[in-house]
């Protein structure tokens, strides 16, 4: 007979100390281990043998299963506080910070109600009023500890459309940069917005949201009849580090009736640094803010935060009251009136230890020395005939990459990203690559506390004097234009289209038969007449035209930028995917100059163009990498 007085997952006092010193033994031998790499990657099939199969039925010693774990699952990882890992957003949490997780982890909290988590519950408060005073919101304003950026991002877009709108509508659009982090993509699509609600506007020069841009491509659609709604905002965008004009459009969402919303998980919490507050000046004029202490404040991951400016707007979003939880009591701040989440960790205890064990200023100093160290790479760049900076250091982020000369942009892409990986294979740290404007960026962002001056010159140096691998003879980036046909001989007034259309087309030669079916069975014909407007700039339509026959212009307000005839295209840079299906609004206006013929395709067809032709694809995106320029 079971004995129903013996507890079977029971642990003696002493069991749990040496269970715990021998933990921590083990953690601070990784976390101080010099020879470790910023990565190592293994094999799926690799670790499934060592990790893989049924759990035991019996339990293992200790001992044995941290050894387990040190050799087979610790070893095969990132080391996101190394002191060379420049890659993506490094993570370099602080040991206080760990501590406070193990904390909340061993007392096993759930910080969803007040009545069950009452310390807790007030730590979390204490820790938003900091954040709040750091970027200028109000003592009103209301927020909570949630997961990443991710799920911050969600939470902010979910509370602007229950104050603003209520139930999802098919006439409500949002507005958001090229630079916008995936995380609002996704937000969006999780939120109902098909692919014409989202407009993805361009960046000026310094990787900023155009403010043109959003007021026309606002006006075009209220125009429209349809209903805007927010606007995404970057403070430190994930690229370049980038922040865009807050105070400006602040006031363009105040005169629109539009929610500002600001992503400052990387870069908000610069807001700590005299620099930083100057660089983003504007954020305490957003309806909303993402942040995220597991970035730039240096605390374990997993720690996010969504603030709401208009506090109890936070509660209306997400305030739901089931029978089960009618034993609260409605004066108490409970974060699961909040957010997505009822149960959920006790994350401030990372944050509170580690703040009151270091002292506010030690983290300041640690953000500002990050900002000097990505200045004395764009420096080391500037300086380096060998080395071009693509984009200058932004809170903490600077891209550049290898110069050469006499290539086209397809090889130097190449050619530098077999660098990034000869880089990572040396083990002396790692970094990312991007697409600026198109153009192919090495992406180096400076975080870590562990990083010093020698860390930056010697990535840099690595790179400056690295050989270049040897790059066969490139074809040029447009070779189907100096082979343009008229393809009006393959035209029938009013014929469908079919084959041998298609295979008229100088862009669609090379086509593979599964890529000429996707045309005949989508695109349509379109006759056009002199001086009919085919696109409309700032409109939000998506559809990508080649032109069969005629010409059209291509113009930016009273000004023609070019003019295109039998054998070009145009519509691309809307009909591309940008993320989540979406896609940039029109940022030119074209205009027919003669009676033209069209053919047009819809977005997601030209998608699966591009997937069956890789030849395809290059040929596209290098005319829209060009056209980008122009803008």
């Amino acid at each position: 007979m079971r004995d129903l007085d013996r507890n079977p997952l029971a642990l003696t006092p002493d069991q749990m100390r040496e269970m715990g010193y021998r933990t921590v033994d083990m953690l601070v031998e990784q976390l101080t281990d010099a020879s470790v790499p910023a990565i190592r990657r293994s094999a799926p099939g690799h670790l499934a043998e060592r990790l893989g199969g049924p759990p035991p039925t019996v339990g293992r010693e200790w001992d044995e299963l941290l050894g387990h774990m040190r050799d087979d699952v610790l070893h095969w990882m990132s080391r996101l506080a190394h002191p060379g890992y420049f890659a993506y957003i490094p993570a370099c949490g602080t040991f206080p910070g760990a501590l406070g997780d193990l904390i909340a982890s061993a007392m096993d909290i759930d910080a969803s109600l007040w009545m069950s988590a009452a310390g807790p519950s007030q730590l979390e408060l204490t820790v938003l009023d900091w954040f709040k005073e750091w970027i200028g919101y109000p003592r009103e304003a209301a927020g909570i500890l949630v997961s990443g950026g991710s799920a911050a991002n969600q939470t902010a877009l979910a509370c602007a459309r229950e104050a603003l709108l209520g139930p999802m509508s098919d006439r409500v659009v949002m507005y958001a940069a090229d630079q916008t982090h995936s995380s609002v993509a996704k937000a969006a699509r999780l939120m109902g917005f098909r692919p014409d609600q989202v407009r993805v506007l361009p960046t000026d020069g310094r990787h900023r949201m155009r403010l043109d841009a959003l007021a026309g491509a606002v006006d075009a659609d209220t125009q429209a009849g349809l209903q805007p709604l927010l606007v995404a905002a970057n403070a430190g965008a994930t690229n370049t580090g980038a922040v865009d004009p807050l105070p400006e459009l602040a006031a363009i969402c105040r005169d629109h009736g539009l929610w500002l919303h600001v992503d400052g998980a990387y870069g908000g919490f610069a807001a700590l640094t005299e620099r930083g507050r100057r660089a983003l000046a504007g954020i305490e004029l957003a309806d909303s803010v993402t942040l995220d202490p597991h970035k730039w404040l240096y605390q374990p991951i997993e720690c996010g935060c969504v603030l709401v400016r208009d506090g109890p707007l936070l509660a209306m979003a997400f305030t739901i009251d089931p029978d089960y939880l009618a034993d609260r009591k409605s004066d108490e701040v409970n974060f699961s009136d909040l957010g997505l989440q009822l149960t959920r960790t006790a994350r401030a205890f990372k944050v509170w230890l580690s703040f009151s064990f270091f002292g506010t200023d030690a983290f300041r100093d640690a953000i500002d020395r990050s900002m000097d160290l990505a200045l004395l790479a764009e420096e080391r760049v500037r300086e380096s005939p060998e080395l071009e900076l693509m984009s200058p250091a932004s809170l903490g982020i600077v891209c550049f990459r290898r110069r050469l000369t006499g290539v086209d942009e397809e090889p130097i892409a190449r050619l530098n990203a077999e660098l990034v990986a000869a880089f990572e294979r040396t083990g002396r740290g790692l970094v990312s690559s991007t697409r600026l404007h198109g153009n192919y960026a090495i992406r180096m962002c400076v975080m870590n506390h562990t990083t010093g001056p020698d860390d930056v010159r010697e990535v840099l140096d690595w790179f400056a004097s690295a050989p270049v691998p040897v790059e066969p003879q490139a074809q040029p980036a447009l070779g189907y234009a100096d082979r343009r046909a008229d393809v009006a001989s393959a035209l029938r007034r009013g014929s469908a289209v079919d084959e041998a259309l298609v295979r008229a087309v100088p862009l669609f030669d090379g086509l593979p038969p599964r890529g000429v079916e996707v045309v005949t069975a989508a695109a349509e014909e379109l006759v056009v007449h002199s001086g009919d407007t085919v696109l409309q700039r700032w409109h939000g339509t998506r559809h990508f035209y080649v032109i069969l026959a005629g010409t059209v212009d291509i113009r930016r307000g009273d000004e023609r930028l070019r003019q295109l005839g039998a054998g070009d295209f145009f519509g691309e840079l809307a009909a591309l995917d940008w993320g989540a299906g979406y896609g940039y609004v029109r940022t030119a206006t074209v205009v027919a100059t003669t009676r033209a013929r069209l053919l047009v395709l819809p977005p997601a067809a030209l998608s699966e163009l591009i997937r069956t032709s890789p030849e395809l694809e290059r040929r596209i995106r290098a005319v829209a990498r060009e056209r980008m320029q122009t803008l």
